[in-house]
C-alpha cells in the first residue's frame, strides 16, 4: 500500500538527532547490507532510482521503520519491496484505506509496507515494514522525480542526502514520530555497507562540465556538442556526507522543450496515457548597471528688485533673496559627484558665473558659493528669456540631461513668450 499526504503545522524550534534507515518501533537499527542508485537527468529535471539493501539478523520477526529524506521538491512515484524473493508494489490509496489495508495484512503475518510522509517533517518519508523475518533480506527501491535547483553561476544541483548522517528534528512532534529513531555512531572505514551510483544526464543544451564534493570515475561523454554524459562514484566510496553533483550546461539561457509519450497501457480516462511536455525558459537577464550620467544643473536666480522684499509683513521676516540664496547653498552641496552644473543670475541683464556648465568639483563648488553669498536684488526687472534663450543655444553635455531650476517671486516680463520658448524645448530639459 502507498499513501502520500501533506500535513501542514506551526513551526517550531529545531534539535538535532541521528536518523536511521531501517529502523525497529525500539529504536534498534536493521543492518544496511548496500545501496544501489540510478540517475537520470535531464534538462532540468532529475529522475531517480535509490535500492536498499537489508537483513534481519535478529532470531526474531521485527516490525521495522524505512526513513528516507527527500527534497521537498520532489514526488515519489513508485515504491518496491522484495522480501525473500517476494515482491510487494506499492499502490495509492486513500489515507485511511491504506491504513486499514496495512493493518490487517500485520494481523495476519503478511509483509506489508506502508509508505507515508512523516508527520511531522515535510521532507521525510517513512515506510513501515512489517514481519521481517529472522534472515529475511529486504531490498527497498524508492522512485521519484524532482526539480533541480539552480545555482548563482547557473549550476544545476543534485543532493542524495546520506540516511545515516544527522539530520535535523522538529521540536514538540508526537513520541510515534518517525524522526525520533537512532542510528549507531561508528568509524568511516568501518561502515558494514556499500555504495554504487550511476548518473546519466543529457541536455540539448550542451554538457560544459560536471563537479561533485567526491571522487567520481572518468566522466563519458556522447554526441557531437556533448548532449549527454554518464559518470560513477568512484571505487570504494564511504556514504559519509551528502553526494552532492554541480551540472554546467553550455547553452543554458537557449530556451527548450522535452516531450514524452504518454504510457500504451495506460487507462483512457487518465492523464498517464496523454503525451507531456516540459519547456524550459531560462532567461539571462543581465544586471542593471547604475548610470553614470549625473546631469547637468543650471540655476536661474531672481535678483530684480522686488526680491528685496520681506517674504511676510512681519518687520523681522526674511527677505526673498535671502530665502533663496540658503535654498540654492543647500542644493549646491547635494548635487552628485560627475555632474555639470552653472548659476545665472538674472533681472534686467543677466550674468553666468562660469562661460559653460563646469564639472562639479571643490574648487568650482567653492567660487560658486563665493559669488553666491554675493548676490543682491539690484538687477530691476524680471526678463528670464533672454537668459533661457542663452542656455538653449548651449551645446549639451554627453549623457548629462538638462536640469533648469528657477528661483523667482514671479511677475516675468512677457509670460506668454516664456512659456513658448519653454516649451518648445520640452523634450531636452526638465523644470
Amino acid at each position: 500500500m502507498f499513501s502520500v499526504h501533506r500535513v501542514f503545522f506551526p513551526q517550531p524550534c529545531v534539535t538535532m538527532v541521528h536518523l536511521g534507515g531501517l529502523v525497529t518501533p525500539k529504536e534498534k537499527p536493521v543492518p544496511l547490507k548496500s545501496i544501489s542508485v540510478t540517475l537520470s537527468i535531464s534538462e532540468f529535471v532529475a529522475g531517480v532510482s535509490a535500492t536498499l539493501n537489508y537483513k534481519n539478523e535478529e532470531e526474531v520477526p521485527l516490525e521495522a521503520f524505512f526513513i528516507f529524506p527527500m527534497d521537498e521538491d520532489s514526488a515519489v512515484y513508485s515504491f518496491e519491496a522484495v522480501v525473500d524473493g517476494k515482491k510487494i508494489k506499492a499502490e495509492l490509496q486513500e489515507k485511511m484505506t491504506a491504513h486499514s489495508s496495512y493493518e490487517n495484512a500485520i494481523i495476519r503475518g503478511h509483509q506489508a509496507f506502508l509508505l507515508e510522509e512523516d508527520m511531522c517533517s515535510r521532507d521525510v518519508f517513512c515506510c513501515n515494514v512489517g514481519n521481517l523475518l529472522p534472515g529475511s533480506q529486504a531490498e527497498l527501491t524508492l522512485k521519484y522525480v524532482q526539480e533541480l535547483s539552480l545555482e548563482a553561476d547557473g549550476a544545476l544541483r543534485y543532493v542524495l542526502p546520506a540516511v545515516l548522517n544527522p539530520r535535523y528534528q522538529l521540536s514538540g512532534c508526537s513520541e510515534d514520530s518517525c524522526l525520533n529513531m537512532k542510528t549507531p555512531v561508528v568509524p568511516l572505514e568501518d561502515l558494514p555497507y556499500t555504495i554504487s551510483m550511476v548518473a546519466t544526464i543529457s541536455s540539448q543544451h550542451g554538457i560544459d562540465r560536471i563537479q561533485s564534493n567526491c571522487s567520481l570515475s572518468p566522466i563519458e561523454y556522447a554526441g557531437d556538442n556533448k548532449t549527454s554524459a554518464q559518470v560513477s562514484l568512484a571505487d570504494g566510496h564511504k556514504f559519509d556526507r551528502d553526494v552532492e553533483f554541480l551540472i554546467y550546461y553550455s547553452a543554458v539561457h537557449t530556451p527548450s522543450v522535452v516531450v514524452e509519450m504518454g504510457e500504451p497501457t495506460a487507462k483512457s480516462d487518465g492523464v498517464l496515457g496523454d503525451p507531456a511536455a516540459m519547456v524550459t525558459f531560462y532567461p539571462n537577464i543581465p544586471e542593471a548597471q547604475p548610470s553614470i550620467a549625473c546631469g547637468e544643473f543650471i540655476f536661474l536666480m531672481d535678483c530684480s528688485g522686488s526680491m528685496q522684499s520681506p517674504m511676510r509683513k512681519q518687520s523681522k521676516s526674511q527677505l526673498r533673496i535671502d530665502v533663496a540664496k540658503e535654498t540654492l547653498i543647500l542644493l549646491l552641496k547635494s548635487l552628485p559627484l560627475g555632474c555639470y552644473f552653472n548659476i545665472y543670475e538674472f533681472g534686467s541683464t543677466y550674468e553666468a558665473f562660469f562661460p559653460k556648465s563646469v564639472k562639479y568639483a571643490q574648487s568650482t563648488v567653492e567660487e560658486a558659493l563665493r559669488r553666491v553669498k554675493l548676490m543682491r536684488a539690484n538687477l530691476r526687472g524680471t526678463e528670464i528669456l533672454t537668459p533661457l534663450q542663452h542656455i538653449y543655444k548651449q551645446p549639451s553635455v554627453p549623457g548629462h540631461p538638462l536640469q533648469v531650476f528657477v528661483f523667482t517671486d514671479g511677475e516675468v516680463t512677457d509670460t506668454f513668450t516664456v512659456l513658448r520658448e519653454v516649451k518648445s524645448h520640452r523634450l531636452r530639459h526638465r523644470y
